[in-house]
């Protein structure tokens, strides 16, 4: 059974930084790909970023562009959120999603329907 469970959210001053962490069990990563998705109070889920297993192409919004960094560690179970610089905007549950087979392309990769797995979430809040 595919599990992910997001960890490393919290309360953070703006400016601060964070990193989340998603670990992936239950089926192991042969391509496919991961994407960070987030949810503000009153709006709909948004991706954040992805990453592309067959050749670690990553994907951003515009809005986190050179703040956020997403990565995956080399055995593929778990992937991690960097973030910089946060701002109150970025207060969201983060999700975690995932595929196990195909990757991401620029028009998709920003779908939630591209994601068969997805973790409950973890909770960032940045406000002073």
């Amino acid at each position: 059974q595919v599990q992910l469970v997001e960890s490393g959210g919290g309360l953070v001053q703006p400016g601060g930084s964070l990193r989340l962490s998603c670990a992936v069990s239950g089926r192991t990563f042969d391509s496919g790909a991961v994407a960070w998705f987030r949810q503000a109070p009153g709006k709909e889920r948004e991706a954040v970023a992805a990453l592309r297993w067959g050749d670690g192409y990553r994907y951003y919004r515009n809005a986190v562009k050179g703040r956020f960094t997403i990565s995956g560690n080399n055995a593929k179970d778990t992937v991690y959120l960097q973030m910089f610089n946060l701002k109150p905007e970025d207060t969201a549950v983060y999700y975690c999603a995932t595929k196990f087979t195909a990757g991401v392309i620029q028009s998709s990769w920003h779908m939630e329907t591209q994601y068969n797995y997805w973790g409950r979430g973890t909770q960032v809040t940045v406000s002073s």
